[in-house]
């Protein structure tokens, strides 16, 4: 008696299911680490020009100033260059009360001794949250993830 060799239906059907399970799983690790590098990506563009317009101020020898629009998602530095926050993005700003222009764009101003007004800006993406942070004293701006030591 002659067996035929091969695989049955069910046994065909159980290693695409394997493959489906494995496809899914490795495109959430991909989607969460690209909104990862998002918000990372994001956060050191604003850090940049938060520290491009700390430079301005000291050079120039005259206050200048950052603003952020958390309705737009957009800020501004000392360039007078507006740009954008990827789309969906969620933004706040914790500044000086002074520094509220309006109930949707706070403001960190820069001196030309390098000190700041201060502040701290807080981007996030999903679950993926960085913080900017603007020293009061010195001017100096840090990215950090928050639940991470600052150094």
């Amino acid at each position: 008696m002659h067996h035929a060799r091969g695989f049955t239906l069910f046994e065909m059907l159980a290693v695409i299911l394997l493959i489906g399970i494995a496809a899914a799983a490795v495109s959430i690790s991909v989607s969460q680490g690209l909104a990862g590098a998002r918000v990372s990506a994001a956060s050191g563009e604003l850090a940049a020009t938060l520290r491009a317009t700390r430079a301005q101020a000291i050079v120039k020898g005259q206050e200048q100033h950052f603003d952020l629009d958390i309705r737009a998602g957009s800020y501004t530095g000392a360039d007078d260059r507006t740009r954008e926050l990827p789309k969906g993005m969620k933004v706040s700003i914790t500044s000086a009360k002074e520094d509220q222009v309006s109930p949707t764009v706070g403001r960190i101003r820069f001196f030309p001794d390098g000190s700041s007004t201060g502040g701290h800006i807080t981007l996030q993406q999903g679950q993926r949250r960085w913080q900017v942070n603007v020293g009061w004293l010195t001017g100096a701006v840090s990215v950090v993830q928050p639940g991470t030591a600052q150094p």
